[in-house]
Protein backbone atom coordinates (compact mmCIF):
# COMPACT_ATOMS: atom_id res chain seq x y z
CA UNK A 1 0.00 0.00 0.00
CA UNK A 2 1.47 3.06 -0.72
CA UNK A 3 1.55 6.43 1.55
CA UNK A 4 -1.09 7.93 -0.81
CA UNK A 5 -3.55 5.55 -0.14
CA UNK A 6 -3.06 4.41 3.29
CA UNK A 7 -3.50 8.28 4.25
CA UNK A 8 -6.93 8.87 2.26
CA UNK A 9 -8.22 5.28 3.96
CA UNK A 10 -7.40 6.64 7.39
CA UNK A 11 -9.26 9.92 6.58
CA UNK A 12 -12.45 8.42 5.82
CA UNK A 13 -12.05 5.82 8.86
CA UNK A 14 -11.40 8.96 10.92
CA UNK A 15 -13.84 10.50 9.30
CA UNK A 16 -16.42 7.65 9.93
CA UNK A 17 -15.41 7.90 13.90
CA UNK A 18 -16.54 11.02 13.90
CA UNK A 19 -19.70 11.10 12.57
CA UNK A 20 -20.44 7.66 14.55
CA UNK A 21 -19.29 9.89 17.90
CA UNK A 22 -21.39 13.16 16.82
CA UNK A 23 -24.21 10.65 16.65
CA UNK A 24 -23.82 8.88 19.62
CA UNK A 25 -23.51 11.52 21.49
CA UNK A 26 -27.01 12.87 21.34
CA UNK A 27 -27.94 9.33 22.12
CA UNK A 28 -25.89 9.05 25.20
CA UNK A 29 -27.03 12.31 26.59
CA UNK A 30 -30.95 11.12 26.04
CA UNK A 31 -30.09 8.13 28.33
CA UNK A 32 -28.73 10.56 30.61
CA UNK A 33 -30.55 13.63 30.71
CA UNK A 34 -29.78 16.42 33.75
CA UNK A 35 -32.83 15.76 36.07
CA UNK A 36 -33.63 17.49 39.33
CA UNK A 37 -36.16 16.77 41.55
CA UNK A 38 -37.48 18.26 44.80
CA UNK A 39 -38.59 15.66 47.82
CA UNK A 40 -40.76 16.90 50.61
CA UNK A 41 -40.15 15.05 53.57
CA UNK A 42 -42.61 14.83 56.67
CA UNK A 43 -39.78 14.91 59.22
CA UNK A 44 -37.33 17.55 60.60
CA UNK A 45 -34.10 17.17 60.22
CA UNK A 46 -33.38 16.98 64.01
CA UNK A 47 -34.26 13.35 63.40
CA UNK A 48 -31.32 12.49 61.82
CA UNK A 49 -32.31 8.67 61.46
CA UNK A 50 -35.71 8.85 59.93
CA UNK A 51 -34.98 12.44 58.13
CA UNK A 52 -31.64 10.95 57.30
CA UNK A 53 -33.25 8.48 55.01
CA UNK A 54 -34.27 11.27 52.42
CA UNK A 55 -30.70 12.17 52.75
CA UNK A 56 -29.20 8.63 51.90
CA UNK A 57 -31.67 8.22 48.56
CA UNK A 58 -30.29 11.43 47.64
CA UNK A 59 -26.68 10.55 47.80
CA UNK A 60 -27.30 7.04 46.34
CA UNK A 61 -29.18 8.75 43.03
CA UNK A 62 -26.52 10.95 43.03
CA UNK A 63 -23.43 8.84 42.95
CA UNK A 64 -25.15 6.33 40.51
CA UNK A 65 -26.64 8.57 38.04
CA UNK A 66 -22.60 10.14 37.75
CA UNK A 67 -24.66 13.76 39.49
CA UNK A 68 -26.92 13.50 36.02
CA UNK A 69 -30.18 12.86 38.28
CA UNK A 70 -30.62 15.04 41.51
CA UNK A 71 -32.68 14.75 44.43
CA UNK A 72 -32.96 17.58 46.40
CA UNK A 73 -34.64 16.70 49.98
CA UNK A 74 -36.42 19.38 51.97
CA UNK A 75 -38.17 18.84 56.15
CA UNK A 76 -41.27 19.48 56.91
CA UNK A 77 -42.83 23.07 56.57
CA UNK A 78 -40.11 24.74 54.34
CA UNK A 79 -42.24 23.17 51.43
CA UNK A 80 -45.48 21.66 52.80
CA UNK A 81 -46.53 20.66 56.41
CA UNK A 82 -45.48 17.19 56.78
CA UNK A 83 -48.71 15.50 56.57
CA UNK A 84 -49.43 17.74 52.95
CA UNK A 85 -46.68 15.86 51.44
CA UNK A 86 -48.63 13.02 49.62
CA UNK A 87 -50.72 15.59 48.31
CA UNK A 88 -47.92 17.98 47.11
CA UNK A 89 -46.38 14.83 45.01
CA UNK A 90 -50.18 13.71 43.83
CA UNK A 91 -50.74 17.53 42.53
CA UNK A 92 -47.01 17.50 40.70
CA UNK A 93 -45.92 20.23 43.32
CA UNK A 94 -42.92 18.51 43.95
CA UNK A 95 -42.28 14.91 42.11
CA UNK A 96 -41.06 13.33 45.38
CA UNK A 97 -42.05 12.54 49.15
CA UNK A 98 -40.50 10.87 52.11
CA UNK A 99 -43.34 10.54 54.50
CA UNK A 100 -45.74 7.36 56.31
CA UNK A 101 -48.41 6.10 53.80
CA UNK A 102 -51.20 5.61 57.08
CA UNK A 103 -50.37 10.10 57.53
CA UNK A 104 -53.35 10.03 54.66
CA UNK A 105 -56.12 7.58 56.00
CA UNK A 106 -58.54 10.16 56.29
CA UNK A 107 -58.22 10.04 52.36
CA UNK A 108 -58.60 6.02 52.51
CA UNK A 109 -58.04 3.99 55.47
CA UNK A 110 -56.07 1.49 53.01
CA UNK A 111 -53.33 4.13 52.91
CA UNK A 112 -52.68 2.66 56.60
CA UNK A 113 -51.16 -0.81 55.56
CA UNK A 114 -48.85 0.50 53.40
CA UNK A 115 -47.08 1.63 57.03
CA UNK A 116 -48.18 -0.51 59.36
CA UNK A 117 -51.50 -1.50 61.26
CA UNK A 118 -52.33 -2.70 64.52
CA UNK A 119 -50.85 -6.71 65.07
CA UNK A 120 -49.37 -6.43 61.38
CA UNK A 121 -46.27 -7.36 60.59
CA UNK A 122 -42.54 -6.99 62.53
CA UNK A 123 -39.93 -5.55 59.93
CA UNK A 124 -38.70 -8.80 58.28
CA UNK A 125 -41.52 -9.64 57.41
CA UNK A 126 -42.89 -6.43 55.71
CA UNK A 127 -39.52 -6.65 54.07
CA UNK A 128 -40.44 -9.76 52.86
CA UNK A 129 -44.09 -9.41 52.26
CA UNK A 130 -43.26 -5.66 49.94
CA UNK A 131 -40.18 -7.36 48.08
CA UNK A 132 -40.86 -11.46 47.56
CA UNK A 133 -44.72 -11.19 48.60
CA UNK A 134 -47.78 -9.29 47.22
CA UNK A 135 -47.27 -6.35 49.01
CA UNK A 136 -45.76 -3.76 46.66
CA UNK A 137 -48.09 -4.99 43.38
CA UNK A 138 -51.30 -4.65 45.34
CA UNK A 139 -50.52 -1.18 46.92
CA UNK A 140 -49.17 0.53 44.14
CA UNK A 141 -52.39 -0.70 42.26
CA UNK A 142 -53.87 0.99 44.84
CA UNK A 143 -51.72 4.41 44.98
CA UNK A 144 -51.75 5.22 41.11
CA UNK A 145 -55.46 5.82 42.09
CA UNK A 146 -54.02 8.83 43.88
CA UNK A 147 -51.21 9.04 41.20
CA UNK A 148 -47.83 7.99 42.86
CA UNK A 149 -46.21 5.44 42.75
CA UNK A 150 -44.03 4.21 45.58
CA UNK A 151 -40.80 2.08 46.66
CA UNK A 152 -40.22 1.37 50.52
CA UNK A 153 -37.67 3.59 51.97
CA UNK A 154 -37.05 2.88 55.60
CA UNK A 155 -38.34 0.42 58.32
CA UNK A 156 -38.03 2.10 62.08
CA UNK A 157 -38.36 -1.71 63.34
CA UNK A 158 -41.29 -3.06 66.55
CA UNK A 159 -41.74 1.28 68.44
CA UNK A 160 -42.47 1.79 71.71
CA UNK A 161 -46.09 2.61 73.06
CA UNK A 162 -45.57 5.95 73.79
CA UNK A 163 -45.69 8.30 76.47
CA UNK A 164 -47.91 8.60 79.06
CA UNK A 165 -48.92 10.96 81.81
CA UNK A 166 -50.61 8.61 84.15
CA UNK A 167 -50.19 4.71 84.20
CA UNK A 168 -52.22 2.88 82.09
CA UNK A 169 -53.34 -0.45 84.05
CA UNK A 170 -56.35 -1.81 82.85
CA UNK A 171 -58.51 -1.52 79.70
CA UNK A 172 -60.64 1.26 81.42
CA UNK A 173 -57.45 3.50 82.14
CA UNK A 174 -57.41 4.65 78.39
CA UNK A 175 -60.98 6.19 78.39
CA UNK A 176 -60.80 9.90 77.99
CA UNK A 177 -57.25 9.75 76.83
CA UNK A 178 -56.34 11.97 74.34
CA UNK A 179 -53.31 10.77 72.70
CA UNK A 180 -51.44 11.43 69.80
CA UNK A 181 -51.48 8.38 66.77
CA UNK A 182 -51.35 7.80 63.84
CA UNK A 183 -53.08 5.50 61.18
CA UNK A 184 -55.96 3.00 62.23
CA UNK A 185 -54.50 2.08 65.79
CA UNK A 186 -56.78 5.57 66.76
CA UNK A 187 -59.41 3.58 65.79
CA UNK A 188 -58.81 0.66 67.52
CA UNK A 189 -58.10 2.82 70.76
CA UNK A 190 -60.98 4.62 70.51
CA UNK A 191 -63.46 1.49 70.91
CA UNK A 192 -61.48 1.02 74.53
CA UNK A 193 -62.43 5.14 75.05
CA UNK A 194 -59.56 6.81 74.28
CA UNK A 195 -59.52 9.74 72.04
CA UNK A 196 -57.48 9.53 69.09
CA UNK A 197 -55.34 12.88 67.78
CA UNK A 198 -53.45 13.53 64.62
CA UNK A 199 -50.02 15.91 65.39
CA UNK A 200 -47.58 16.04 63.22
CA UNK A 201 -43.95 14.99 64.86
CA UNK A 202 -42.71 18.27 65.07
CA UNK A 203 -46.06 19.35 67.06
CA UNK A 204 -46.51 16.99 69.80
CA UNK A 205 -43.67 18.20 72.23
CA UNK A 206 -45.86 21.69 72.95
CA UNK A 207 -49.37 19.40 72.70
CA UNK A 208 -47.92 17.10 75.29
CA UNK A 209 -46.41 20.16 77.94
CA UNK A 210 -49.44 22.22 77.56
CA UNK A 211 -51.81 19.41 78.53
CA UNK A 212 -53.70 19.37 75.10
CA UNK A 213 -53.22 15.94 74.47
CA UNK A 214 -52.33 13.42 77.07
CA UNK A 215 -50.08 10.79 75.74
CA UNK A 216 -48.36 10.76 72.66
CA UNK A 217 -46.54 7.87 70.34
CA UNK A 218 -43.70 8.41 68.47
CA UNK A 219 -41.07 5.94 67.33
CA UNK A 220 -38.30 5.07 69.53
CA UNK A 221 -35.78 5.74 72.11
CA UNK A 222 -33.68 7.20 69.92
CA UNK A 223 -35.78 10.09 68.41
CA UNK A 224 -37.77 10.01 71.53
CA UNK A 225 -35.20 11.57 73.32
CA UNK A 226 -34.38 13.83 71.09
CA UNK A 227 -37.90 14.90 71.03
CA UNK A 228 -37.66 15.29 75.30
CA UNK A 229 -41.34 13.83 75.43
CA UNK A 230 -39.45 11.91 78.67
CA UNK A 231 -39.58 15.68 80.24
CA UNK A 232 -43.33 16.37 80.37
CA UNK A 233 -44.68 12.40 80.29
CA UNK A 234 -43.08 10.00 82.18
CA UNK A 235 -44.37 6.63 81.71
CA UNK A 236 -42.91 4.85 78.40
CA UNK A 237 -45.35 2.13 77.71
CA UNK A 238 -44.43 -1.12 75.16
CA UNK A 239 -44.68 -2.53 72.84
CA UNK A 240 -46.72 -0.55 70.23
CA UNK A 241 -48.25 -3.64 69.34
CA UNK A 242 -49.77 -1.04 65.78
CA UNK A 243 -46.21 -0.73 64.48
CA UNK A 244 -44.29 -3.96 64.72
CA UNK A 245 -42.25 -2.82 61.80
CA UNK A 246 -43.29 0.58 60.42
CA UNK A 247 -42.46 1.39 57.19
CA UNK A 248 -41.38 4.14 55.93
CA UNK A 249 -42.42 5.14 52.17
CA UNK A 250 -40.98 7.42 49.12
CA UNK A 251 -43.75 8.18 46.81
CA UNK A 252 -43.60 9.62 43.71
CA UNK A 253 -45.77 11.46 41.23
CA UNK A 254 -46.46 8.42 38.49
CA UNK A 255 -46.21 10.96 35.51
CA UNK A 256 -42.82 12.18 36.46
CA UNK A 257 -41.93 8.36 37.58
CA UNK A 258 -42.63 6.96 34.04
CA UNK A 259 -41.21 9.82 32.57
CA UNK A 260 -37.84 8.80 34.17
CA UNK A 261 -35.05 6.58 32.15
CA UNK A 262 -34.98 2.96 32.94
CA UNK A 263 -32.02 3.84 34.60
CA UNK A 264 -32.65 6.00 36.67
CA UNK A 265 -35.57 3.97 38.15
CA UNK A 266 -33.36 1.86 38.80
CA UNK A 267 -30.55 3.92 40.64
CA UNK A 268 -34.06 5.01 42.71
CA UNK A 269 -35.32 1.86 43.09
CA UNK A 270 -31.57 0.29 44.46
CA UNK A 271 -31.42 3.72 46.41
CA UNK A 272 -34.54 3.21 48.32
CA UNK A 273 -33.96 -0.16 49.13
CA UNK A 274 -30.43 0.82 51.06
CA UNK A 275 -32.22 3.37 52.96
CA UNK A 276 -34.39 0.92 54.06
CA UNK A 277 -31.60 -1.22 55.13
CA UNK A 278 -29.91 1.44 56.89
CA UNK A 279 -32.33 3.25 58.67
CA UNK A 280 -33.26 0.11 60.27
CA UNK A 281 -29.43 -0.55 60.79
CA UNK A 282 -29.14 3.00 62.93
CA UNK A 283 -31.93 2.33 65.10
CA UNK A 284 -30.79 -1.07 66.35
CA UNK A 285 -27.58 1.11 67.03
CA UNK A 286 -28.60 4.21 68.67
CA UNK A 287 -31.83 2.74 70.54
CA UNK A 288 -30.28 0.52 73.14
CA UNK A 289 -28.25 3.44 74.35
CA UNK A 290 -30.78 5.68 74.26
CA UNK A 291 -33.08 3.54 76.07
CA UNK A 292 -30.54 3.66 79.14
CA UNK A 293 -30.56 7.14 78.97
CA UNK A 294 -34.14 7.89 79.12
CA UNK A 295 -33.92 5.86 81.74
CA UNK A 296 -31.43 7.56 83.76
CA UNK A 297 -33.39 10.24 83.15
CA UNK A 298 -36.46 9.61 84.85
CA UNK A 299 -38.26 7.78 82.25
CA UNK A 300 -40.55 4.38 83.98
CA UNK A 301 -40.88 1.66 81.88
CA UNK A 302 -43.68 0.00 82.03
CA UNK A 303 -45.48 -2.80 79.31
CA UNK A 304 -48.95 -2.92 78.48
CA UNK A 305 -50.37 -6.34 79.92
CA UNK A 306 -51.97 -9.06 78.06
CA UNK A 307 -55.05 -7.92 79.55
CA UNK A 308 -54.46 -4.87 77.41
CA UNK A 309 -53.09 -6.17 74.45
CA UNK A 310 -55.67 -8.94 74.43
CA UNK A 311 -58.89 -6.18 74.52
CA UNK A 312 -56.65 -4.33 71.57
CA UNK A 313 -56.20 -7.33 69.29
CA UNK A 314 -59.75 -8.04 69.93
CA UNK A 315 -60.88 -4.38 69.18
CA UNK A 316 -58.36 -4.69 65.65
CA UNK A 317 -60.32 -7.50 64.38
CA UNK A 318 -63.70 -5.42 64.88
CA UNK A 319 -62.43 -2.24 62.97
CA UNK A 320 -60.76 -4.59 60.28
CA UNK A 321 -63.97 -6.37 59.52
CA UNK A 322 -65.85 -2.98 59.64
CA UNK A 323 -63.40 -1.24 57.06
CA UNK A 324 -63.30 -4.32 54.95
CA UNK A 325 -67.39 -4.18 55.02
CA UNK A 326 -67.06 -0.97 52.87
CA UNK A 327 -63.73 -0.76 51.07
CA UNK A 328 -62.86 -3.27 48.20
CA UNK A 329 -59.30 -1.70 48.53
CA UNK A 330 -58.57 -2.13 51.85
CA UNK A 331 -60.21 -6.16 51.82
CA UNK A 332 -57.98 -7.04 49.08
CA UNK A 333 -54.91 -5.90 50.78
CA UNK A 334 -55.25 -6.31 53.75
CA UNK A 335 -56.46 -10.45 52.86
CA UNK A 336 -52.97 -10.79 51.09
CA UNK A 337 -51.32 -9.71 54.22
CA UNK A 338 -53.09 -11.49 56.81
CA UNK A 339 -52.81 -14.68 54.73
CA UNK A 340 -49.04 -14.05 54.26
CA UNK A 341 -48.64 -13.48 58.43
CA UNK A 342 -50.10 -16.68 58.86
CA UNK A 343 -47.63 -18.28 57.16
CA UNK A 344 -44.62 -15.52 58.39
CA UNK A 345 -45.66 -16.71 62.08
CA UNK A 346 -45.64 -19.87 61.54
CA UNK A 347 -41.95 -20.29 60.54
CA UNK A 348 -40.53 -17.41 62.88
CA UNK A 349 -42.03 -18.87 66.05
CA UNK A 350 -39.88 -21.84 65.25
CA UNK A 351 -36.29 -20.71 64.40
CA UNK A 352 -36.24 -16.87 65.07
CA UNK A 353 -38.66 -16.74 68.15
CA UNK A 354 -36.44 -20.07 69.51
CA UNK A 355 -33.33 -18.33 69.38
CA UNK A 356 -33.87 -14.86 70.14
CA UNK A 357 -35.18 -16.03 73.58
CA UNK A 358 -32.62 -18.18 74.34
CA UNK A 359 -30.15 -15.43 73.45
CA UNK A 360 -31.97 -12.83 75.31
CA UNK A 361 -32.13 -15.34 78.72
CA UNK A 362 -28.33 -15.26 78.38
CA UNK A 363 -28.23 -11.49 78.37
CA UNK A 364 -30.30 -10.86 81.67
CA UNK A 365 -28.25 -13.50 83.14
CA UNK A 366 -25.25 -11.52 82.02
CA UNK A 367 -23.50 -14.31 80.32
CA UNK A 368 -23.36 -11.92 77.10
Amino acid sequence: MDRRSFFKKAAATGAGAAAATALAAPAIAQENPKITWRLTSSFPKSLDTIYGGAEDIAARVSEATGGNFTIQPFAAGEIVPGLQALDAVSAGTVEMAHTCSYYFVGKDPTFAIGSAIPFGLNARLSNAWFYQGNGNKLLNEFYATHNVYSIPSGNTGAQMGGWFRKEINTVDDFKGVKMRIAGIAGRVLEKLGAVPQQIAGGDIYPALEKGTIDAAEWIGPYDDQKLGFHKVAKYYYYPAFWEGGLIIHSFMNLDKWNELPKTYQAALTDACAFANTNMMAKYDMKNPAAIKQLVAEGAILRPFSQEILEACFNAAQEVYTEISGSNEWFKKIYDDQVAFKREGYLWMQLSEYTYDTFMMIQQRNGKL
